[in-house]
């Protein structure tokens, strides 16, 4: 008997140190396309049609990598719901909620990143003007989404980062800030709503512990793997 029971637990063990592995890659992929298209592309985008259409190819290359962002980021809590869903099936499934929720929300939004596209493409065959107005608006329906979207960003990270915190299979500092990081994404949207809080400090690095607990999370599952010294403690 205690022979099955010590190979199961090797198997379990081996089981969670694979789909910590998978969820790392899938992390991975989330970071690194969301770097690109959320801050290198508009970094490099001038502020106009006239100026991004200098950079078409940098404004595509944003709407794809952030499409291959949105496919990751429905994978990624499915992978973590294998490494952590045992410790907690409730918070485990609200993790996952909340992360997919914002995926669809995040595939209208690009829709308006796809007619600025088709603006830019225009460019020359109706006065810049108008062309100019259009993208600009395009562009304003595009913030308005991305808006939304980040509050679900936030709120996936307050189940991940007690599940990470109660189970101890990541460092529990990752988990301290993905719980400070969703509270942060969640103050920023709401707080955004209030006149001057955009401009305010604290609206600036609010989301700064979920970038640290998510870029580190990533490193993690991919350099070391999941802890595996406790595993499978189910509770409802």
């Amino acid at each position: 008997m205690s022979l099955h029971h010590d190979l199961g637990d090797v198997g379990i063990a081996s089981a969670l140190r694979r789909d910590g592995r998978v969820a790392g890659a899938l992390y991975l992929v989330v970071v690194l396309t969301g770097i690109f298209c959320l801050a290198w592309v508009p970094s490099q985008l001038g502020t106009d049609a006239a100026g991004a259409a200098a950079q078409v190819g940098v404004f595509r290359a944003g709407i794809a990598a952030f499409l291959l962002m949105q496919v990751a980021f429905l994978l990624l809590p499915l992978a973590m719901y294998r490494v952590l869903g045992d410790i907690n099936r409730h918070a485990a499934v609200a993790m996952v909620a909340l992360a997919t929720v914002s995926v669809p929300i995040g595939l209208v939004t690009l829709s308006h990143r796809l007619e600025a596209l088709a603006l830019l493409e225009s460019i020359g065959q109706h006065p810049p003007a108008s062309v100019d107005a259009a993208f600009q608006l395009s562009l304003q329906r595009y913030g308005h989404g991305m808006f939304i979207a980040k509050l679900f960003w936030g709120l996936w990270l307050l189940p991940f980062g007690w599940l990470v915190l109660r189970s101890g299979r990541l460092p529990r500092v990752l988990g301290l800030l993905l719980l400070l990081g969703g509270v942060g994404y969640v103050l920023q949207v709401f707080g955004g709503l209030l006149p001057g809080f955009a401009n305010s400090s604290l609206s600036n690095y609010a989301t700064l512990p979920a970038a640290l607990g998510e870029i580190g999370s990533c490193l993690w599952l991919l350099l070391f793997g999941v802890r595996v010294g406790v595993v499978r403690t189910h509770s409802a």
